[in-house]
Parts: C-alpha cells; structure tokens; sequence
C-alpha cells in the first residue's frame, strides 16, 4: 500500500512539474507575441513598398501630370497655358529617381539594351519612355561640312558656342530596343519612297536634320534638287521658297519639306490688293497636301508656335471655318483654334488613307520651348549648358502633348512624340551664340544641329522600319 501511493505521488508530482513548465513556456510566449500576431499572415506573404524597406521615398504618377511621393508633390510638370497667345507651353512628366539598375550582364558600356518590356497596346516599343546616355559615336554628322543641307543660323559649330557635350547625347528607350539609324537602311527601307515634312520652322530643322543624317554633310552629284517638280520654287520678290525637296538617284528616294506654320490652307482674301488679308481656312488641309498627297509614302505633320495673336496679326490672318470668317466665340480663342485645326487635319489625312494605302502618316507632337524669365522679346533666356542638369529620364506613358495625343486617337495618323524628351534638353538651344540675332535676344525655340532634332529622326527611323518590316 506504502508502494502504490509512494508511486501515486511521485506521478502526480511529475505531472505538475509538466503544468508548470507548460504555463512558463505560454506566459513567455505571450510577453514575446501578442495574441493579434497569431492573425496576421506570415512574412512571406506580406509585400513591403520601397519606401517600408529602404524608407525611400516612392514615386508615382498621377492622370493629372504631377509626380506625387509619400513627402507631397513634386511639381514635375511644366502648367498648361491655357491662353496659349503669349507663350505656348508644353506639359511634361520629368521623373527624378530613376529606377534600379539592370544587372551587370545585361548591361553595357554604351547602355544599349536590349529587352522587349516597353510596347503600347499595339505591341509597338513606346519610343518616348527612356533616358538620355552620352555616347562617344555621335554625333551623326559634322556641324562643321553640312553647309549645303544646314542653315547657318542652326549651325552652332559656326558660331561662338564652346561647349558640345549637348552634341554627344543619344536616346535609349525604356526596355526595348530603337534601331540605330544606318544611311544604307533608311535609303534602302525609302526606296522607290517620298518622305514630306509639311510644318513650321521645327518641321524644317527635322528636314535639315534628316538631310545631315542621309549625307553625312557631303554633297553628291546623286542628291538632286527635284523643288520644281512639288512646286516649291523662289516666288518673285521673296527671300526662299515655300520649301526644299531632293531626290536620291541610287534608290529613287525623295525627301521634302514644305512650309505651313499652321497646317490649314491659306488664301488672300482680295487677289488684287497685294496688302489684302489672308484667309486662314482652319477646317480646310493646305493646298500643298491636296495637290500631292498621292506622291507620298510617308508624311510628317507638326504645328503649334504659330498660334498666337501677334503671328496672325503680324501675317494678316483672318480665322476662317466653312468657307467664311469665323462667327464661333469659342474658336475665337487662339488655343482652341489650334486645337480645332490639328484635329481637322489629322481627321482628313485619315479619311485619305483608303484612298493612299502606301501612305504611311506622323503628327509629330509640339517642340518644347525654354525661355525663363521672359519671352524671346522681353528678355527672356536659356543660358544653361549643362546636359541633363533638369533631368534625364522620361516615364510616363502618355503624350505630354494632350493636343496631339487625343487628335491621333482613333485614327490611322500615328503620333511622333517628342516632346517630353526634348523637355530635358534645355541645354540645346541656340540661346545667344546666334551671329544673327538682336543684342539680349536669345533663341530658346529652335535647337542646335547636330542636336535634339536628331534624335527626332532616329525614332522616326524606327517606326518606319517596324512598319516595314510587318509589311515585308
């Protein structure tokens, strides 16, 4: 009996041993973890932001134009004018934290990758997504021996200007790859071609540009001037023509230029008064693109600095829609009127298309503008030299050019968008090294060549190879 109950007890005594210990081990456990942590889920399913590991702030980009971080807003936009009569501005997304670097083997020295991310709903690479590199190859040309294609007012190796690092700066679209412009392949992919360039003064520093690209700045007994041909002859008592066309001998290929600052047809109202006032036809195309749209294969579009109230006061331009002056008080508004214009023009360049099915069309979105402190006539100016000192990558996926972008939606006009990426390149301008220009006056507008409106034609380039070769 003293046996059994020595054994009872010494049981029993084990047994409260174990309940003590078991208590100790859940008092500890709950000091070490709240009941609530046992309904959280476990750490591999919980995905922490940039800004949670690193304590980074994280960017993104809201519809409205502005890049917004958890600290607040970083104004990353340049604001819309509505006037748009005194300084048309453009809107653009500059995105300053750049994302993180591709590995090693992917990488090179000159930052060419290749990787197939970046394509818009038509499968198609968004060339305008990317950043500017330095490359040693460019540029493309010699601002220096250019001198039978390149106006001298755009030639900054001719002028005072000393620094040409903004010469050495090729685009890299964000995850896919832009074909490099070779002169073979473009001759080649334009053969039996006409490439037009119909716009305004920007229009016409492309076709420069693209003539520089083609002939290396060498002329060519096979480089013909065919103006005759597009009517683009020296009309009497005028100071140039109303543009340039040449025709390569060794494809057939031409390319052109054509003067129109506001894409719609222009007509003096009084033929017999030589100081008459001048229709301007907002809902009717130029006469130019009437009379020989046919012989184009491919057409590039732009407009927009044009637009204000001095340049059609300063040409005598009066607004015009259906065939008589314009009666419409919303039209009446310079902003609108561009508006209104870029859509009819990209509308009947559509309707045309069945008729052209060759015709391969481009509006090329708005040139940014970098006066500070000023326009061009009060003082105004761009005296920074240092490149990408505003940025040097582009993110968005939209057209800063909202004109633009919403004209060509829907329509078989595809949009050439350069303008958020020359937004970065203030650097690029002529400013005051121009030999030509009045005292303090500086040129923000247009750009050095070689320069930014190379990278213009490159994409260009692309996209009528990518054509080509779905059409092959």
């Amino acid at each position: 009996m003293k046996a059994g109950f020595s054994i009872f007890k010494s049981t029993a005594f084990s047994l409260l041993l174990i309940v003590l210990v078991c208590a100790t081990v859940l008092v500890w456990a709950w000091q070490r973890t709240p009941l609530l942590s046992a309904f959280l889920p476990p750490d591999s399913l919980l995905q922490l932001s940039p800004e949670d590991k690193d304590n980074q702030p994280v960017l993104t980009v809201g519809r409205n134009g502005t890049a917004e971080t958890s600290t607040g807003l970083v104004e990353a936009e340049v604001k819309h004018d509505q006037k748009m009569e005194t300084n048309l501005k453009t809107d653009v997304q500059i995105m300053e934290f750049a994302p993180p670097e591709r590995s090693e083997n992917t990488s090179s020295t000159t930052g060419k990758e290749q990787y197939n991310e970046n394509v818009n709903d038509q499968g198609s690479c968004n060339y305008a997504k990317g950043k500017w590199v330095l490359d040693d190859s460019w540029p493309l040309y010699s601002g220096f021996h250019c001198n039978k294609w390149l106006s001298r007012m755009w030639a900054c190796r001719l002028m005072q200007r000393k620094d040409f690092t903004y010469e050495k700066l090729r685009w890299q679209p964000k995850n896919c790859q832009m074909e490099e412009f070779e002169v073979s392949k473009f001759l080649e992919r334009m053969r039996d071609k006409t490439l037009a360039f119909v716009g305004d003064s920007l229009g016409r520093q492309q076709f420069q540009s693209l003539m520089c690209m083609i002939t290396g700045g060498k002329e060519s007994h096979g480089v013909i001037d065919v103006g005759k041909e597009y009517g683009l002859v020296m009309p009497h008592g005028g100071s140039r023509p109303n543009g340039w066309a040449y025709w390569f001998s060794s494809t057939n290929t031409t390319v052109l230029y054509y003067w129109s600052t506001c894409l719609c047809d222009l007509e003096p109202i009084n033929t017999t008064n030589p100081e008459t006032d001048y229709a301007m036809h907002l809902d009717r195309p130029p006469g130019f693109l009437r009379q020989f749209l046919h012989k184009l294969d491919v057409l590039v579009l732009n407009t927009g600095h044009h637009w204000n109230r001095g340049k059609l006061k300063a040409n005598r331009w009066v607004m015009y829609v259906g065939g008589m002056p314009n009666t419409n008080r919303r039209l009446a508004m310079i902003g609108d009127a561009k508006n209104f214009t870029i859509h009819s023009i990209v509308n009947w360049v559509n309707s045309q298309l069945p008729k052209h099915p060759h015709l391969k069309a481009f509006y090329r979105s708005i040139s940014p503008r970098h006066f500070v402190n000023g326009d061009w006539n009060t003082g105004g100016s761009c005296d920074n030299t240092t490149p990408m000192s505003i940025g040097k990558e582009v993110l968005q996926d939209e057209s800063s050019d909202y004109s633009a972008g919403n004209a060509v939606k829907g329509t078989g006009v595809k949009l050439l968008d350069i303008t958020a990426l020359s937004q970065l390149r203030d650097e690029g301008h002529i400013s005051h090294y121009s030999t030509t220009a009045s005292k303090g006056v500086h040129d923000c507008l247009h750009w050095c060549l070689p320069g930014v409106p190379d990278t213009w034609n490159e994409i260009l380039f692309a996209h009528i190879s990518a054509t080509s070769v779905i059409n092959s």
